[in-house]
């Protein structure tokens, strides 16, 4: 997603009315609650993804909506909740209704071919249905399902998540499953459900300071800043810019050594100070999202269904972002994912528990990637995705990563700024 472009398209669809798919058997799971982790009760936002596919003669005469149709019901009896709807415990917790109500699938038909569609914002939300009911997190569906015909026999697959149930490569999991039953396959790794797995411990151990990125309300003035006209704008990185970014921060000796997403977090976050011009004795806060899967121990199984991602963060001043070479943010960085151990997970589980707080999100910047997530992969009988992964970002102060749909050792990096700070930080970037 995001070929570095921005073009919008003036995009006309013709919706159908929005239909339940419900599971293809019974679940046996109807009256049951499934539980949900202090890890997914974090993530309380919905996510939206797309998947375009060209004119493929692949299926001969099958009806794509049909195909993905069928393969959904079929697909829901092994991740079951999936077809059910958040409801909330006796004790205030969320957890899944499993009633096997269904996911909410719309049909649509475009006015023009799948290639002359861009990859910007405007367009690719257009192409995911959004329960507009669903404005508390209890009313968002595990899943919305819009499939878009285009004249040229081009399709376009957008889902809108809800994150409490999935993270990325749960998602994925789940879509190459869907995928795998579509093209008439068994299922190579069936879900693993069971999500008690990250369960709180009896009784709660909470062996580090979590409050530090958990409730540093006001932590910076952007809120005045974002007032403004908010702008979403991809950049692409290619191999030759990657490597000078990890050359800027490794310039001074300070650093043995860094990786490209260090590299890049610690270059993203300084320039984004930079270009926001925040009070030099201003606190800034990076909040990264990290794939914990096999920092617990023992690791999470293969093919957990779940949020196994966790949450790090650095803090400084701006002064000292700004003034100070990128090595010291990368620095920072580092320290910051080192910290992900199973003590570290397991501890945040049990303050959330203790303290049923959310990460509060007045905070600088939170930069999560998704370079690693194999959005082409997705295919249902017609081929793989030529354009494929974030259709939007979940909030004004996200930085998002992915891999290049084409030069897979490029980045796009996706943010949204204030109109009057965007070009700033669009020349901070050019190096």
């Amino acid at each position: 997603m995001g070929i570095g472009n921005n073009t919008t398209l003036q995009l006309n669809l013709e919706k159908g009315e929005p239909t339940l798919v419900p599971p293809a058997e019974d679940t046996n799971q109807k009256g049951t609650l499934y539980f949900l982790s202090n890890v997914d009760h974090r993530y309380q936002v919905k996510v939206r993804t797309v998947y375009c596919f060209k004119p493929s003669d692949n299926r001969g005469g099958d009806d794509v909506t049909e195909v993905i149709r069928d393969a959904l019901s079929k697909v829901l009896v092994h991740y079951y909740p999936v077809a059910g709807r958040l409801t909330t415990e006796s004790d205030g917790r969320l957890a899944v209704d499993c009633n096997d109500e269904g996911v909410v699938f719309v049909e649509a038909k475009a006015d023009c071919s799948i290639e002359e569609i861009g990859d910007d914002t405007v367009t690719m939300e257009k192409l995911v249905y959004d329960v507009p009911a669903a404005i508390h997190i209890l009313d968002v569906p595990p899943l919305a399902v819009q499939v878009t015909k285009f004249k040229d026999g081009g399709f376009v697959l957008g889902i809108c998540v809800n994150h409490m149930i999935f993270d990325g490569p749960a998602a994925m999991d789940f879509l190459n499953s869907w995928g795998e039953i579509a093209r008439g396959l068994s299922l190579k790794v069936p879900p693993s459900l069971d999500r008690t797995l990250l369960k709180a411990r009896n009784p709660p151990k909470i062996e580090f300071d979590h409050q530090e990125y958990l409730h540093m309300e006001d932590i910076s003035n952007t809120s005045e800043l974002f007032k403004e006209e908010l702008l979403y704008k991809w950049f692409c990185f290619d191999v030759n810019k990657l490597e000078r970014v990890k050359t800027k921060a490794m310039e001074d000796g300070v650093l043995g050594k860094c990786s490209t997403f260090e590299a890049m977090s610690g270059f993203i976050w300084k320039s984004r100070t930079q270009a926001l011009k925040l009070k030099h004795d201003q606190k800034t806060k990076l909040l990264l999202v990290v794939d914990g899967r096999s920092r617990y121990d023992p690791p999470l199984p293969e093919n957990y269904f779940g949020n196994g991602v966790g949450l790090t963060s650095c803090i400084c001043t701006a002064g000292e972002l700004m003034e100070k070479p990128v090595s010291f943010a990368v620095r920072l960085v580092q320290d910051a994912i080192q910290m992900v151990t199973d003590g570290y997970m397991r501890s945040a589980i049990d303050y959330l528990e203790v303290t049923r707080a959310n990460p509060s999100m007045t905070l600088s910047v939170l930069i999560s990637t998704w370079t690693r997530l194999s959005f082409d992969s997705t295919d249902f009988g017609w081929g793989q995705p030529f354009i494929a992964g974030r259709a939007s970002l979940p909030g004004k102060e996200t930085a998002l990563f992915l891999a290049h749909p084409k030069e897979k050792k490029s980045m796009n990096v996706c943010v949204s700024f204030p109109a009057s700070s965007m070009k700033i930080f669009e020349e901070l970037i050019d190096i």
